[in-house]
């Protein structure tokens, strides 16, 4: 369900090509359309986790309704959309929409998972978000469609996937018996405890990076001189590297996770993506087979975590208030990921796509050591729980 309902997310990043060449669209506007996407995502998740919305309703149905709606703005966008005034406001809702489905799956996957085997279900779900964020990539790179009809494809895929959560998804055994009371504070009282704090620390360190890498990436590999030659096109390459390769990441990071520990994976692909982002000047310029692995493993390591903190918070957090806590995590998360996919191309026009990824290193770096303050805390726990 969620790599169809979340194909929308890219949908537009995949044809700003085209766009630049219909509606003449500047830079600027290409920014627009992926952090208007991020901007509504926030106001989504803030109205959620206000509400308790994950934990107090029926989280199969609030997956469904907000698969359907956002494929819902993106046929608006596709048939009536022509400048990126009309388009804009579109993808903030549907940004706005697909709060209520990504938050909401991470509850979902962990009420079917005891923390023993959590890394692995939660590897498995990012896995998928993954592979529905780059497969407008896909549709765009392997067939010969318009725009609008990249777009219609993606808004389909996210119409089966909403289908899919109303009839066949269901809570599993370990989900909450009963909603509990309504507690719009608890987003921001999560940061008073020590776990919680940084567990979020160690996402929001990842969601400085990965966003902007996921719109960029195609920008960036058409400043390499090996464009031309690397495997398919740029829109397959991102497709390979970002997608199959972030989703088998994911798997990594999530086994990982449940081997050696939670810190552990985290901190590993944290430092890993941070040295991709240290060592992207120097990768523009290599043979089209280096600079496509190099992709590949920056695509595993940059996403192998993302599973680990919603983990993470999933086993600190209040029980009762856990979409709450995943909610309000993403929330904050993904407004940092404004900053970043604004200020990335406006380093580029400064200093060129060569160093603009620079700007992104200082994020899983500041995470790592979060996460690692986390193992020691998540090694000292057993010891006060049994003198307790």
């Amino acid at each position: 369900m969620q790599v169809l309902g979340l194909a929308v997310w890219f949908s537009m990043s995949a044809v700003v090509p085209s766009l630049r060449n219909d509606w003449g669209l500047t830079a600027g506007g290409a920014v627009w359309l992926t952090a208007s996407v991020q901007i509504g995502f926030v106001a989504g998740a803030v109205i959620s986790t206000s509400l308790n919305l994950p934990d107090r309703v029926a989280p199969h149905r609030l997956l469904a309704a907000g698969a359907a709606a956002a494929a819902v703005c993106t046929v608006a966008l596709a048939l009536f959309a022509d400048r990126s005034a009309v388009a804009v406001p579109l993808r903030f809702l549907t940004g706005m929409f697909l709060a209520a489905v990504y938050p909401t799956g991470m509850k979902l996957m962990a009420s079917w998972s005891g923390s023993a085997g959590r890394g692995r279900t939660m590897g498995v779900l990012i896995a998928a978000l993954t592979l529905g964020s780059t497969l407008p990539h896909l549709i765009a790179g392997l067939g010969s469609l318009p725009w609008r009809g990249v777009l219609l494809t993606a808004a389909a895929s996210g119409l089966v996937g909403s289908a899919i959560a109303l009839a066949l998804v269901r809570p599993g055994p370990h989900a909450a018996s009963a909603p509990p009371a309504r507690n719009p504070r608890y987003a921001l009282t999560m940061f008073t405890e020590r776990g919680p704090r940084l567990a979020n620390l160690g996402y929001f360190g990842h969601m400085w990076e990965l966003y902007a890498l996921w719109t960029w990436i195609p920008t960036f590999l058409l400043a390499a001189p090996a464009a031309r030659d690397l495997p398919g096109s740029v829109e397959i390459t991102v497709f390979l590297s970002m997608g199959i390769g972030g989703a088998v990441g994911c798997l990594l990071g999530g086994w990982g996770a449940d081997r050696y520990g939670r810190s552990p994976a985290a901190v590993t692909a944290l430092l890993l993506s941070g040295l991709c982002c240290l060592l992207s000047p120097l990768l523009l310029d290599a043979p089209p087979a280096v600079l496509f692995v190099f992709c590949t493993i920056w695509g595993a390591a940059v996403i192998a975590d993302s599973g680990v903190f919603s983990t993470s918070l999933s086993e600190v957090a209040d029980q009762r208030y856990m979409g709450t806590a995943l909610t309000g995590q993403t929330a904050i998360g993904f407004a940092l990921t404004v900053v970043t996919i604004q200020f990335t191309p406006l380093l580029a026009e400064a200093v060129g796509w060569r160093y603009a990824f620079l700007l992104l290193a200082p994020g899983p770096l500041a995470g790592a050591l979060a996460m690692r303050a986390f193992g020691r805390g998540a090694a000292s726990a057993p010891a006060a729980r049994g003198s307790a």
